[in-house]
């Protein structure tokens, strides 16, 4: 992330050298991040970009198409966890759909560069930018997973979600009963002592999970979605036994 920092060309703001963008990006149209006051690093897991696509301050790297957004953010922080900025943005390639209501008018580029300047701001140590919170049991209930309009698009559709399970596994601790998904989209702003309260091979053993399941079969990366508030809570910081 440091090598997309000082190749930024954009003009300065509240964000300036405090934030960075991890973006997962499959086939979505990436001009808006032209908008975005901070530089970045876009994961591409479909087909390459046009040239001149990424703006100034952006950086193109290629992953496997694995694992959802979240075996990308994971990569990330794996990768650059010695060198992460005062803030990162988790976003995915198009997550606008998730920052307001159905019905409300669709946030811009710009309005979305505004809410970060003021989460980075503010002090925000953990951030999900979606409209919404999801409140589920271990299974991820009640989900959409078994959708016949979403019939073939991954593995794993209509089965439930191990979020109890991939919560056990990575904390070895018992499950709570309910879970509060903060940032259920995978859009979300952290802070970089959030990410570092917990040490690099925590990260590696939530991305080895991912890669366990690579196509989603288990609904790993559907878990990881419930769980994201709960990684970046740091040791001790977690909330209560009945509300994660």
């Amino acid at each position: 992330m440091s090598d997309a920092r000082e190749a930024s060309t954009r003009p300065g703001g509240p964000t300036a050298g405090a934030l960075g963008l991890v973006v997962a990006r499959y086939a979505e149209d990436l001009s808006w991040l032209s908008v975005m006051r901070a530089p970045g690093v876009i994961y591409n897991k479909g087909a390459a970009l046009p040239p001149g696509a990424p703006p100034p301050g952006f950086v193109e790297t290629t992953l496997p198409n694995v694992g959802r957004e979240a075996h990308t953010f994971l990569t990330h922080i794996v990768t650059h966890y010695d060198n992460l900025p005062s803030c990162t943005a988790f976003l995915q390639g198009d997550p606008f759909a998730h920052l307001a209501p159905p019905d409300a008018p669709r946030p811009t580029p710009e309005d979305l560069a505004a809410r970060l300047d003021e989460l980075v701001a503010t002090g925000r140590p953990f951030a999900g930018l979606a409209w919404f919170r999801l409140r589920c049991d271990g299974l991820g209930r009640p989900h959409d997973l078994a959708d016949p309009a979403k019939k073939g698009r991954w593995k794993g559709w209509g089965r439930d979600i191990p979020v109890a399970e991939t919560f056990e596994t990575l904390f070895d601790r018992p499950a709570p009963r309910w879970f509060i998904a903060r940032a259920p989209t995978g859009n979300m702003l952290v802070r970089r002592e959030r990410i570092l309260a917990r040490p690099r091979a925590f990260y590696q053993r939530a991305l080895d999970l991912v890669l366990a399941d690579p196509d989603d079969a288990r609904n790993t990366g559907h878990a990881l979605e419930r769980l994201w508030q709960a990684l970046f809570s740091g040791v001790g910081g977690l909330a209560g036994p009945t509300d994660i």
